[in-house]
Order: structure tokens, then sequence, then C-alpha cells
């Protein structure tokens, strides 16, 4: 076996390619942009840069062909609560199955990062923000969201054979956006529903800056500080904003407030994977203007949840209940309907969140993927990510 570090861009392709012909034979995978994988690793679009750095790694065989890859990085950014030695990461892993070929790549990222002085290395998980490439699918094989890993069965064996442990599981829903939702739900909306203190309102495009502070302040008060999530400003949301601009569905981003201070809101954008799937991996000029052909002729009809958050003052109080609630009746529509919907990942950490998405309606647990963690030294005690209270 022959291992290649990356150092350049025909390297770089070349690691871009390694997925490509892991899965050629794989209907489910739906090949991700090049530009979405290259921007990671781009000194000049990835501000963990700024706090650390990261390399990356193709493996061939002894015949040239491709059979595995994997980066690591640092940053000192990165931090779980109750992490007791400094912690680096792996990820972008792709493997043939054969646990001699895995154990290199493993070996290697490990080398690397013990070499940084981490005493331990999470994966397969992203070197920037968690809502991109994080985790190990464990359960629910199917075709992946935007910008979410995607891998085969035989991917666990290879990590827990080589001695990964599972740091924490990170559960998706789904739920059928055409079903009735259940009456507890319209029971707990009507309560708020009459009160005049209280309203919701959808996005809308016109007034970004606005949605953007409101955004900002549900966020901080709901997750900053848990999970090693931090403090975000408005000026970095409605940086985010911008970017989702040209694929926002004003239906289905929903807002909540109590005399006009916002105290809860339910984001989902159209599932971009639908129309990605069609591209290649390149989105240039062609793709860009393919793009917008099939927003308007042929529209996605699967959407995602990014964020479900109410703020701790507000929680327990049926504004969940509210926010679902004023949004099914933008998706229950005969036209431009949504058939299938699916949320981003809650840590199994966050019991209270877990509960109320299992308590969305007729909601299941579409699939898991899990965050792995080894411990360099092996005599060490292996602790699973604290709970949250």
């Amino acid at each position: 076996m022959q291992l290649i570090e990356v150092n350049n861009k025909v390297l770089a392709s070349q690691f871009l390619q390694v997925a490509v012909v892991l899965y050629k034979d794989d209907p489910r995978w739906i090949r991700p942009l090049n530009k979405d994988i290259d921007e990671v690793f781009d000194k000049s679009k990835n501000k963990a840069f700024r706090f650390g750095e990261a390399t990356r790694w193709i493996l061939k065989d002894a015949g040239g062909k491709f059979i595995g890859r994997i980066a690591a990085f640092t940053n000192k950014k990165y931090k779980n609560k109750g992490d007791e030695v400094p912690v680096g990461g792996m990820g972008f892993f792709e493997c043939i199955n054969d646990q001699q070929a895995a154990n290199l790549l493993f070996d290697t990222a490990k080398q690397w990062l013990l070499e940084k002085g981490m005493e331990a290395m999470d994966g397969p998980i992203n070197f920037g923000e968690r809502d991109k490439w994080w985790g190990l699918v464990t359960d629910g094989f199917t075709e992946p969201l935007y910008c979410m890993n995607y891998n085969p069965p035989y991917y666990l064996q290879l990590f827990e054979q080589y001695g990964f442990k599972v740091f924490f599981n990170q559960v998706c829903f789904g739920i059928d956006p055409q079903t009735p939702i259940a009456q507890k739900i319209f029971d707990r909306h009507a309560v708020l529903s009459a009160d005049p203190d209280f309203c919701g309102r959808l996005i809308d495009k016109d007034q970004l800056e606005k949605f953007a502070k409101d955004f900002t302040t549900v966020y901080n008060k709901a997750w900053a500080g848990h999970g090693g999530l931090k403090q975000l400003a408005t000026e970095q949301v409605m940086i985010m904003f911008k970017k989702m601009k040209p694929v926002i569905d004003e239906r289905i981003i929903y807002f909540a407030y109590y005399k006009e201070e916002p105290v809860g809101m339910f984001l989902n954008l159209p599932d971009l994977n639908q129309y990605f799937r069609h591209m290649n991996g390149r989105f240039g000029l062609l793709q860009k203007l393919y793009f917008v052909y099939l927003q308007k002729m042929k529209p996605s009809r699967k959407f995602t949840g990014l964020v479900f958050g109410v703020v701790p003052e507000w929680q327990g109080r049926g504004v969940d209940s509210f926010l679902i609630g004023e949004c099914q009746r933008q998706v229950q529509v005969p036209s431009k309907p949504y058939l299938e919907y699916e949320m981003q990942w809650i840590g199994d950490f966050n019991p209270k969140m877990i509960n109320v998405a299992e308590n969305f309606g007729d909601t299941f647990r579409s699939r898991n993927l899990a965050t792995y963690r080894y411990l360099f030294d092996r005599s060490r005690e292996f602790k699973r990510h604290p709970i949250l209270i």
C-alpha cells in the first residue's frame, strides 16, 4: 500500500476522486460538491485555520488504485464539556472493506496528532462547524442530506476494531409532513394563539437583518455554552443568511415572539442534495443555471430542519407546539407540497431536545450518526460526553 500526503492541486483532486471510485456502485450515495470539501482545506475560506491546522492523505494499493483517504486536524476552539485531554480530529475518511488499510489510515492520523500534542482523536468530524460532515452513520443508511456524511455499514467495524468508542450519538428524526399533526399539538398551539401578546412570523427575505438579529437572540439564549457551542454575533448570522438567501423558502422558516421579543425559531431549508445529485460534484456557471431551472421547474419535495429552539424561560410552555402548528399550515398545501422531512441531528447528550423532537408528532428516528473517540493512552478511562442538564 502507498500512502501519499496531499500537498498540491493534483493530489487534492485525487482526494475527491477516492470517494467517487469507492461509491461508484452505491445508488444511495450523492456526490458532494467539490467546492464544499475543497473549501474545508482552503486557508482563505475556512476560518478554523486561525486556530489550528489540517492535512490529508490518499491511500493506494500496489497497483495504484485508490483504496482510502483520511484527514486530520487540530483546532484550539474544539472543546467538549468534560474533556480532560487535548483532542484532535479526523474526518473525510473513506476506505475499502479492509481492516489493514483502515488501520494504516487511522495510525497515520494518530501519529500526526501526537506530534501536535494531542492525546485523543474524535471522528469522523469536520475541520470547522458541526453542521457539516460530522459523524459516522451507524443506522439509517439512506441517501444523505446536503453536507451530511454517508458511509456503508462496514465502516462501523473498521472504527470499532481499531478501538474507537462512541463519544456521543447524533439522532436524526423524520416525519411525513403531510400527516395530520397530533391533537395535543393543536391544543397547545391554540392556547398561545389566543394570547394577544404572542405571535409568529415567517421569515422575509427582504428583512434578513431583522431576522438575523432575532436568530442571534434565540440561539445565544438557548444553545451558547452547551456542547462546545459559542456565542454568535448578529454579523455572523447575517453572513449565513445571505449565503442561504438564494435557497430560502419563506414558507418554512418561522419565528415566535412574545411582546415583540423573539422566544423561539424553526429554521428549515429545501434539501439541496435533491438538486446537487445532478451536478456530478461541479458547480460552475452551467450547473448554477441548471440549479435555478430545477428550483423553478422541479423543486425539491424534501426539506430538512436546521435549527429548532426555544429560549429557556419559554421552554415547556407550548412554544414548540406553536411553531409546529404554524409551519404545518404552510407545508400542507396542494401547491408545491413537501413530501419528506428530516431534522438535522441532535446529540444524545441533550435529552431535553431529544424529548422535544420525539413529541413533534408522529416522528421516527430516521438515522443515527456517531461521533467516535479514540484515546491514545489505552489505559486511560473512556468517558462519554456528559449529559446536559
